[in-house]
């Protein structure tokens, strides 16, 4: 008999309640786009001629359906580089040395820049598919992606409290275990956030990810942005409309689906002694938590990477342990070994770089090239000094008051999302009618590209500061401006620090669609470095373009590495929350 109660009360707990039948479809739904998604990558590549973009709006839900899935894949990608990449600089002062400039590097090199390598080599690798063009697409949006969430990570792990380090090596944990019970859940909240700004930022580029133009070859993939790039050179004021509607709902889609069930679950990864009253919530998690059938499926999964997460994995230890004396000889010359290695390697790719670039550019064009780079920082610098000013502020209030940030959370993700390219019509109508200069009133455009980054890493720098501190500083009546030096500036800055070096190098992106800006056969040039880049990717000038991306390149590295990086390491030895 007790037998047959606990068999039927188990058979109870399998059966599907109310709950699942609302969760199941949102499943299949999912499963059924990623089906179609890839069946249309293993398309001929003559298809993207035949089927061309059609303004209809009646095909907008199946563009916004592929520019969804691919953006999905590019983060998916980017957040397991960011793992990686992010551990492996953080844990290794050797790897740190190398890989956290070439990451500098790296966000430098503007998304058009990969492009116009990185398309002949995805469709030589799927000849005659449409899948090579598809990967091209969305190795761009990683790129507009990765590098941000991987700037999030690595300064989460580097400013882990040393007490709660203390604490696992009292625990005895193995650096694999104390990567997932303690590195990766400090990281989770400022991570989720920059995840928001990543998915937003691969939108600010979705035209130049889905209708690619090098040289004399087009490609332009079914998607938003492949209609928008139409409907600019159309000049169908409609058909950017319904873009915008079409964006707007897809924006609260994934806010609502993805990314405030990931807010409302990293709450709980909180550094703090005591509770907000006010924690953010979520729809579709309190429902996939009323499930039955499904809350079976994933519990096993769930125990599965627990498991995986204790397992105590260890790297092999020598026998006998030489004096600490040889040791520290044994690390110099490995890093001078390092270090000789590391600059042979950046003089021959250097080398490399220059005589490729010598057969289409003379001293005279390097010149010119850098002084347009000198007008783009300028731009740059003032643009971030002044997003700072506007957002640090509201970062602050909306991160501490989780019911706001959850009201403001799709606005800001819709704002930052919203592409320069909207925007086009409305400028270079201005610019052309009232004469304005190009050089001022083609700026504000790069914002679009540079604040969100601050707002976002500040709003989530307020949200994970501990409450207990908040209710310190109350207790001892710290306020006014005191309570922004004393409290809360250093509790956000190395998150700002973060959000400020993803910004500059945005800015420096953003530059290349807003010095150059077209709305049909009309064209609206300003001087700088982002322009001269636009212009020779669109003539397929490998060349200059080359040397377009390298002069960026040591731009936005020696602004890192003069600037940001000194602030940000007085930000890890000054303001960890210890």
């Amino acid at each position: 008999m007790n037998f047959r109660f606990n068999a039927n009360s188990a058979n109870w707990r399998l059966l599907p309640n109310l709950w699942d039948a609302v969760a199941f479809p949102l499943i299949i739904c999912l499963i059924a786009m990623i089906a179609v998604g890839f069946h249309q990558t293993l398309l001929p590549i003559d298809s993207l001629k035949t089927q061309a973009i059609s303004l209809d709006p009646t095909y907008l839900p199946e563009y916004a359906m592929r520019t969804t899935l691919r953006m999905l894949v590019a983060m998916l990608a980017s957040l397991l580089f960011s793992l990686i990449y992010g551990t492996l600089a953080a844990k290794s002062r050797r790897a740190e040395k190398v890989l956290v400039p070439i990451l500098d590097i790296l966000q430098s090199v503007p998304v058009l820049g990969y492009i116009s390598f990185t398309v002949t080599f995805f469709i030589a690798l799927f000849p005659g598919r449409v899948l090579g063009v598809e990967l091209a697409a969305i190795f761009a949006l990683f790129t507009s992606q990765a590098w941000n969430m991987t700037f999030s990570f690595y300064q989460s792990m580097r400013t882990v409290p040393r007490d709660l380090i203390e604490v696992s090596r009292g625990f005895h944990l193995t650096a694999w275990q104390r990567f997932w019970k303690l590195d990766a859940p400090f990281a989770v909240p400022g991570l989720i956030w920059n995840m928001m700004m990543s998915m937003s930022g691969g939108w600010f580029f979705i035209v130049a990810s889905e209708a690619i133009t090098v040289g004399n070859n087009t490609f332009t993939l079914p998607g938003v942005g492949g209609y928008l790039a139409q409907a600019i050179l159309s000049k169908n004021i409609h058909a950017v409309g319904w873009v915008l509607l079409t964006m707007s709902i897809v924006i609260l889609a994934y806010d609502q689906l993805l990314f405030r069930p990931l807010v409302a679950w990293a709450d709980k990864f909180r550094m703090e002694n005591t509770r907000s009253d006010k924690a953010p919530t979520s729809w579709l998690l309190d429902l996939l938590r009323q499930t039955r059938l499904i809350h079976q499926i994933l519990t096993p999964l769930g125990l599965l990477f627990s498991t995986i997460a204790r397992i105590p994995l260890r790297l092999p230890k020598l026998k006998a342990a030489p004096p600490e004396k040889v040791r520290n000889n044994i690390s110099r010359t490995g890093d001078i070994i390092w270090g000789t290695f590391v600059i042979l390697l950046t003089l021959y790719v250097a080398y490399r770089v220059i005589s490729y670039a010598q057969s289409g550019v003379s001293l005279d064009e390097v010149g010119h090239v850098l002084l347009l780079g000198l007008i783009t920082l300028l731009r740059v610098a003032v643009l971030i000094l002044i997003s700072s000013l506007i957002w640090v502020p509201l970062g602050v209030m909306i991160g501490l008051r989780p019911a706001l940030a959850g009201k403001i959370q799709p606005i800001a993700q819709f704002l930052a999302a919203f592409p320069a390219n909207l925007l086009f019509p409305v400028f270079v109508i201005a610019i052309v009618h009232f004469h304005l200069n190009p050089d001022i009133w083609l700026s504000p455009l790069i914002v679009l590209g540079t604040q969100w980054y601050i707002l976002f890493n500040v709003v989530a720098g307020a949200s994970a500061f501990p409450n207990d501190y908040r209710e310190a500083a109350a207790n001892f009546h710290i306020r006014g401006w005191q309570w922004w030096r004393k409290v809360m500036l250093p509790g956000i800055f190395p998150y700002y620090i973060t959000g400020a070096i993803t910004a500059s190098g945005g800015a420096w992106n953003s530059s290349i669609v807003s010095e150059f800006v077209q709305w049909g056969d009309t064209q609206v040039t300003a001087h700088g470095l982002g322009a001269y880049i636009a212009k020779t990717t669109a003539a397929g000038d490998f060349p200059k373009i080359i040397l377009g991306v390298a002069v960026m390149s040591l731009f936005v590295t020696l602004f890192n590495r003069l600037l940001w990086r000194p602030l940000y390491a007085y930000a890890e030895s000054r303001f960890r929350a210890d």
